[in-house]
């Protein structure tokens, strides 16, 4: 027997390294002729399928009629392992619990083996979940991108460590003994992540409320109030905008005309009638008035797509609320391109106003030397970039600013946001020396939560690594102990073989379960945890 790192590994005495296709039928056919289309059948989609071996979600009823073309067959007992990518990579492989009737029909995309009397089928999901097997298989995997699949000769090639009957079930009780540990410890771990989570939540809530600083005002009585801070931007504001004006006139040759002034658009004001009461010396604003450029990328950019090169930001990008270019895309623009509106200045606060991740938020913190935005990222540049840190937070607060973005996005039935639901954004903004004290308490928490998200991490892939050692100990046998009076490999084989010779020569064979017509039907156990 080879390991994964391709090192001979000495089986233990009694076991045998037959080929897979000799202890187990692969997608053996179904006797469908005792069944009428009424039937009920048990259904199993592939999202039924927990991931790593962790169980069947909740199978659905079907008659035999809707899903006896098109679909897989099985009964219970079967191992079914997921054959098309990345379900399959996902250890999407299960023991078919004990369902009523027995029969069972399935997504197209499973593999079906279907164990010979007296092997555990444990012990061949478990040989199908070891990280070793997935690797093999998934470099066997043939097709198109996105649709590689496992090829039922890969599972007829294959060999498998065999243990003496009874050492196969002693192994797989334990497994499941050591794995429902992990699983519990893992399901502890993500119950604290989801409070975590919560007090996130709330942290940034009390932070744009003002309930975070509300000891802080006390101290600091006299603190210029916040409508200072927006009148003095509402000046820069059009300042910028008549320096432009005057900037055009002049690069034309052309004399300003005496209304010029009067062509200036003022921003979109907030509707105070309709938003809560606000700390004393805080006011609302919209990101209209605080902003000189609110703008998203052009269309067609995927024809300037580059190895190297300026960096594109795209949705995905953003998605964790930071800007992460670990796997950035680049392009080459042409020169004098319009997509020089979008270049990313460093402060700028990039929100997803497209797909899967709209509303996610993040600041451009540190010097781009050339990067650009896709059209489903929206560009939002502050007149004070002193106040780009608490703007941010405000973004990803879920009951702040990402629940405004959703609402708007989802709310009145629309795929994503446009570049008004941004402008139109209102803001409650605090004191620009209020900010700068929630900045540092907001700072301050999330730093701790990211070392103990970080922690939690580590603990889940600990635990994720310590399920490969144990398959890999269970395979080498070193599990358990071994017990010399068990029966050897080498007679279940030979049993095997008699048993498939009879079948051959059409005398005796397994027979399936009966179906039972109107049998009451009970939810589903199975010999495998199954995961809540």
């Amino acid at each position: 027997m080879s390991s994964e790192s391709g090192a001979r590994v000495e089986l233990p005495l009694g076991w045998e390294n037959p080929l897979l296709a000799e202890v187990a039928q692969i997608n053996p056919p179904l006797d469908r002729c005792v069944l009428g289309d009424g039937v009920e059948v048990n259904f199993i989609p592939m999202r039924a399928v927990e991931p790593e071996g962790g169980g069947l979600a909740s199978p659905e009823v079907r008659c035999y009629g809707q899903v006896k073309k098109g679909y897989t067959s099985f009964l219970s007992g079967d191992i079914i392992m997921a054959k098309i990518t990345p379900c399959m990579e996902n250890g999407k492989t299960i023991v078919v619990p004990e369902l009523p009737g027995s029969v069972c029909f399935g997504s197209t995309e499973f593999h079906v083996l279907r164990p010979g009397r007296g092997i555990e089928p444990r012990w061949i999901a478990s040989f199908l979940l070891q990280q070793g097997t997935r690797r093999a298989a998934q470099r066997a995997m043939t097709g198109g991108v996105g649709q590689m699949r496992v090829p039922s000769s890969f599972l007829e090639a294959i060999r498998i460590p065999l243990a003496p009957v009874r050492q196969q079930i002693r192994v797989s009780d334990e497994i499941d003994e050591l794995f429902s540990d992990l699983d519990a410890g893992v399901a502890a771990l993500e119950r604290v992540r989801a409070k975590l989570a919560h007090y996130r939540a709330s942290v940034l809530k009390a932070a744009v409320e003002g309930a975070l600083t509300t000891e802080w005002r006390q101290q600091h009585p006299h603190t210029e109030p916040a409508s200072e801070l927006l009148k003095r931007i509402l000046v820069e504001r059009r300042r910028r905008w008549e320096n432009e004006q005057l900037r055009k006139f002049e690069e034309k040759g052309q004399k300003p005309p005496e209304n010029w002034r009067a062509k200036y658009s003022n921003p979109s004001a907030p509707d105070t009638g309709i938003l809560p009461a606000l700390p004393e010396g805080w006011c609302w604003a919209t990101v209209d008035q605080l902003t000189s450029l609110v703008t998203s990328g052009s269309r067609g950019w995927k024809e300037y797509y580059a190895k190297n090169g300026p960096v594109f930001i795209r949705s995905q990008d953003i998605r964790t609320d930071q800007l992460n270019l670990r796997d950035v895309a680049h392009v080459s623009p042409p020169k004098n391109s319009e997509g020089v509106r979008t270049q990313v200045r460093s402060g700028d606060l990039l929100v997803t106003i497209t797909g899967a991740n709209v509303a996610k938020a993040a600041r451009v913190v540190g010097e781009l030397s050339e990067a650009y935005v896709s059209q489903h990222v929206g560009l939002v540049r502050l007149l004070d970039p002193a106040l780009g840190k608490f703007l941010h937070i405000y973004a990803i607060a879920p009951s702040g600013g990402r629940k405004r973005l959703l609402a708007a996005a989802y709310g009145a039935g629309k795929p994503g946001l446009n570049l008004d639901n941004l402008r139109e954004l209102p803001v409650p903004l605090a004191p620009i020396a209020e900010q700068e004290a929630i900045i540092d308490a907001v700072e301050d928490e999330l730093s701790v939560m990211e070392h103990l998200e970080d922690d939690f991490d580590a603990k889940v892939k600990s635990a994720q690594a310590l399920r490969h050692s144990i398959l890999r100990h269970a395979f080498t046998g070193q599990l358990v102990s071994q017990d010399s009076d068990d029966e050897p490999a080498s007679e279940l084989l030979k049993r095997i073989a008699a048993e498939r010779e009879s079948r051959a020569c059409g005398v005796g064979g397994a027979k399936r379960a009966p179906i039972i017509m109107g049998a009451p039907r009970r939810a589903a156990g199975g010999p495998r945890r199954q995961r809540k």
